[in-house]
C-alpha cells in the first residue's frame, strides 16, 4: 500500500512528479486571493492555539463540521474552549475522507508543523499540543514567519471600499526585505448589495463619512465609490474582487438606476427585476473604474465569496 503524505503525495505519475520537484517546489507563492488579516500581518499576529490559526474564520472547515452535526457553538460559539472546538474538527476529520479538507489539513499539518500522524480524534490531544506549544513558544511560527516558511512572496487581502488600510501602510513601512508584499484588493460587494434596504442605506451613510462626500443621489454614491477607488490605486491595489452569484447583464437606463437608489435609499424593498438592474449596473460602474486605474484582475465567486 502506498504510503499517506509521502513525497509525492498526489503527484500521480511522473510527469506531475517532474514538475513539481523539479520545478514548482522551489518557486515563491503569489496569492492573488485571500481572506489573511491585514492586522495580524502587520503586527506579526502569535497565534494562541492550533484552533485560533486553523479554525478560527475557517467557514470550509466550519462547513464540514456543521454537515456532520456538530453544534454551531463548537463552530463560532464563544462558550467553548478552543480545544473543544479542535476536538469536535479531529472528530469530523475521519468522515471528509475523499474531500479536499481531508488533503489540505493533513499536507499543512505537514508541511507547517512536520506531522504526519492522520488526525482522528485518537490523536486530537497530541497533535493540538505539539503544534499549539509550537504556536506559542517558537518565534517562527508567527503570522510573518509562517509566509516565510512558505515563502510568501506576494499576498493580496479581501478589502472593502471603507477600509482605512491603515495596517497595509503600516506593514509596508515595516516589513523586512525577506517579508512578503501585502496587497489590498477591491472587494466592494456592499456597495451592490441592495437586497436589504436598511444594510444597505447604513453603509452608504458609512461610505459619505469615509469618502468626505455627502451622497444624496446615485452620481454621488459613484462619486464616493471614485474616491476610495483612487485611494485604493495610490495603496498599490492591483486587483478587484467581486463574490457574486452570476454575472449580472440586464439592461437598464440611467433614469431606472437613479429611481432604484431613491427607492432602495428610502427603505423600500426592491423587486427581483430591479435588483438585478442595479447589480448589473454597479458592475459596469466597476468595471470602468478598474480600467482607468490599471486593475486588471478580477476575482469572481459564485459561492458567495468565500
Amino acid at each position: 500500500m502506498k504510503q499517506f503524505l509521502d513525497e509525492n503525495f498526489l503527484l500521480q505519475n511522473e510527469t506531475a512528479q517532474k514538475l513539481y520537484h523539479e520545478h514548482a517546489e522551489f518557486l515563491p507563492i503569489i496569492d492573488y486571493h485571500c481572506h489573511l488579516s491585514p492586522q495580524m500581518v502587520a503586527e506579526d499576529h502569535k497565534f494562541s492555539s492550533l484552533t485560533e490559526i486553523w479554525l478560527g474564520g475557517d467557514h470550509y472547515k466550519w462547513r464540514a463540521m456543521r454537515t456532520n452535526g456538530v453544534d454551531e457553538r463548537y463552530c463560532t460559539g464563544k462558550d467553548t474552549t478552543d480545544y473543544e472546538k479542535f476536538e469536535k474538527w479531529a472528530e469530523t476529520m475521519p468522515y471528509c475522507l475523499r474531500n479536499p479538507l481531508y488533503h489540505w489539513s493533513h499536507l499543512e499539518l505537514k508541511t507547517a508543523f512536520g506531522i504526519t500522524k492522520v488526525l482522528n480524534p485518537e490523536t486530537a490531544r497530541e497533535i493540538y499540543d505539539e503544534c499549539t506549544d509550537k504556536l506559542q513558544n517558537d518565534p517562527e511560527f508567527t503570522a510573518r514567519g509562517l509566509m516565510r516558511h512558505y515563502n510568501v512572496e506576494i499576498v493580496c487581502t479581501t478589502d472593502d471600499p471603507i477600509d482605512d488600510l491603515h495596517f497595509h501602510q503600516q506593514y509596508a513601512k515595516e516589513r523586512r526585505e525577506d517579508d512578503a508584499r501585502m496587497i489590498p484588493a477591491w472587494r466592494p460587494d456592499k456597495a451592490m448589495a441592495v437586497e436589504n434596504p436598511q444594510a444597505f442605506k447604513a453603509y452608504v451613510d458609512r461610505l459619505s463619512e469615509v469618502s468626505g462626500i455627502c451622497i444624496n443621489s446615485f452620481q454621488d454614491l459613484v462619486d464616493a465609490l471614485q474616491k476610495r477607488h483612487d485611494f485604493f490605486a495610490a495603496n498599490g491595489c492591483k486587483l478587484s474582487d467581486h463574490g457574486i452569484e452570476e454575472f449580472y447583464a440586464a439592461d437598464y437606463t440611467d433614469a431606472e438606476i437613479s429611481n432604484i437608489y431613491n427607492k432602495v435609499y428610502g427603505g423600500s424593498q426592491l423587486t427581483p427585476d430591479e435588483v438585478i438592474k442595479f447589480k448589473s449596473c454597479m458592475l459596469v460602474v466597476f468595471a470602468e473604474m478598474d480600467h482607468a486605474s490599471g486593475i486588471q484582475q478580477r476575482h469572481a465567486d459564485s459561492d458567495g465569496g468565500r
